[in-house]
């Protein structure tokens, strides 16, 4: 099985902390986040070839990761040349993926129960599952709506009105699916902020394919800012 990790952005709610590191090669407890991310993918889901989706300090990913011998995996490189969203950015890897399912993760979630991974493998059925969490301030993410049978029906960007938001589920950033989305990534226009959204991509997919939602047991903690890594450090 194959991932596509992305790891091209700065991080700047991070402030100083990201001056020299881009944030997936922050550290938690002793391991850079994108380190935690690969071993939980290798060791859960049995996933074996990785594409790290690489921009700001690119550099500091290689060196550290290489090729990923020394952690038994494999590890590709491509370059998200312009910073206009996670939307497009998983394209560059198109390439590396076959007609088989695949990974799809932010480079900064990190699961409390790794096995998470496994069990996503095990459950997956139609085109594909879409990690969700509850108890998130959906302001900050995507909002999901799901049917009675765990059918994804809508997802909303960061809904500022809560009324928006009822009943929804938090995007976590982790995706199990099919190759197919990258069809709907290739269609996506720039959003209101000026940027190519992901879940714009999965909206669309959703509409014309069978994407289900995968409620992550245990923590599903997005690494956004200083107080967040601090807490997963005490």
């Amino acid at each position: 099985m194959k991932a596509i990790i992305l790891a091209a952005g700065k991080g700047t709610r991070m402030g100083s902390l990201t001056h020299d590191l881009p944030k997936p090669m922050l550290m938690v407890k002793g391991k850079p986040i994108l380190e935690w991310i690969i071993l939980g993918l290798h060791q859960e889901a049995k996933v074996e070839h990785f594409c790290i989706v690489v921009g700001y300090k690119a550099e500091k990913i290689q060196e550290y990761f290489k090729e990923g011998q020394f952690l038994g995996i494999k590890i590709d490189y491509r370059f998200q040349k312009k910073q206009d969203g996670t939307g497009k950015a998983p394209l560059v890897a198109k390439d590396l993926i076959s007609n088989e399912p695949f990974f799809l993760s932010y480079g900064d979630i990190l699961l409390g129960d790794r096995r998470e991974y496994g069990r996503m493998v095990r459950a997956y059925k139609g085109d594909g599952l879409v990690g969700l969490t509850d108890g998130n301030d959906l302001s900050k993410g995507g909002a999901v709506f799901i049917s009675s049978d765990g059918q994804i029906i809508d997802i909303i960007e960061k809904p500022q009105d809560p009324a928006l938001s009822k009943g929804a589920f938090y995007n976590a950033g982790i995706y199990l699916i099919s190759p197919k989305i990258f069809d709907f990534m290739e269609n996506l226009s720039l959003s209101p902020r000026g940027e190519y959204e992901l879940t714009d991509a999965l909206r669309m997919f959703s509409q014309h394919g069978k994407l289900y939602g995968f409620l992550i047991a245990g923590s599903c903690v997005d690494v956004r800012d200083p107080q967040t890594l601090g807490s997963l450090n005490s």
